[in-house]
């Protein structure tokens, strides 16, 4: 018999020292109306573009037919690029050439992460911040694997609206849970039919650093509590001191003069706790790479290079021991 989960349980971060300034800021990064408009949600516009260049490539490393959709549907990106032959400078482009091909060899990593356990008998994949992840359509999972997408109301209807335009139909069953992170998703996900009993494989990506640091830690200790024997959790971190001194990097100030997103201003800035440690002192075990060791892996996508803004990002893969 499965155990239900509430936030009484798991007590979130106190918020009460928030300004009229961070309410604000809070507001803007969320977009108008919790979509895909602004903000953070156009960060996942973003990926997507990224994801559609990719698919096109002829050395592509992920095939997501659906990205360039999104990306045409929403008019704040009309004129984005979804081929690499849009771009001038191709791969020499900061924006939609390396950092696009970090996006499609981020996406192939973590395709291949959550095979592996589904592979061994996972049933449930949880997206946490799911965004426009379309990976119930795209891979091959079983068909009595369930894909719970998590994330802002906004976020997942005009996802659905695109896919339900292109009579798009999931492999495995999805299960949409329209919640913020920041409200009691534990309990919706637990009503949206997730067992905390049976193995689960479960996402955090591109997510953690838009975070607070005591945020992240919530995060990371509820999947703990939820996640049974045999589950499995992949993250991404950035390990920068000070992610400041690289807002003159080629990306970032590409990102944000050219398509008015400022990552650097929807990042946390704050202290970033050590939650690859944590979970190997819960007894997860666990593993760090940097994006350029897949690099090397799979033979494409962005090496090093002088004042680098992906310089400290961290994928990291972790699992919980089976019984």
């Amino acid at each position: 018999m499965s155990e239900t989960f509430t936030t009484e349980e798991f007590p979130r971060p106190a918020t009460g020292g928030d300004t009229a300034a961070t309410a604000t800021r809070r507001t803007e990064a969320e977009g108008v109306d919790g979509g895909v408009d602004g903000g953070v949600g156009l960060t996942a516009l973003l990926v997507a573009a990224a994801r559609a260049i990719e698919t096109h490539r002829h050395d592509s490393l992920a095939q997501d037919v659906h990205a360039e959709h999104f990306v045409r549907a929403a008019p704040a990106c009309a004129d984005w690029p979804v081929r690499i032959g849009q771009v001038p400078e191709g791969d020499d482009d900061p924006l939609w050439g390396r950092f696009a091909r970090y996006f499609g060899l981020r996406t192939r990593v973590l395709d291949d992460f959550v095979l592996g356990p589904v592979h061994d008998g996972a049933r449930q994949v949880v997206l946490l911040g799911a965004g426009l992840d379309t990976r119930a359509f795209r891979l091959d999972l079983p068909s009595d694997c369930v894909v719970f997408e998590i994330d802002r109301a906004g976020v997942l209807a005009f996802k659905q609206q695109v896919l339900t335009d292109r009579s798009a139909a999931p492999r495995a069953k999805r299960v949409p849970v329209p919640v913020d992170l920041r409200a009691d998703w534990v309990t919706a996900l637990t009503s949206a039919g997730f067992d905390p009993a049976a193995p689960s494989v479960w996402l955090a990506e591109g997510l953690l650093f838009y975070l607070p640091g005591p945020a992240e830690t919530y995060l990371i200790d509820t999947v703990d509590r939820l996640a049974a024997r045999g589950s499995a959790l992949a993250f991404e971190a950035k390990l920068e001191k000070d992610l400041l001194a690289y807002r003159d990097s080629a990306i970032y100030t590409a990102t944000r003069e050219r398509i008015g997103i400022d990552l650097l201003d929807l990042f946390d800035l704050g202290p970033r706790p050590d939650s690859a440690g944590h979970l190997t002192a819960k007894g997860w075990s666990t593993s760090m790479h940097t994006p350029f060791d897949f690099t090397r892996r799979h033979g494409r996508g962005p090496l090093p290079e002088p004042n680098d803004a992906l310089e400290g990002n961290r994928w990291v893969f972790a699992h919980k021991p089976g019984p």
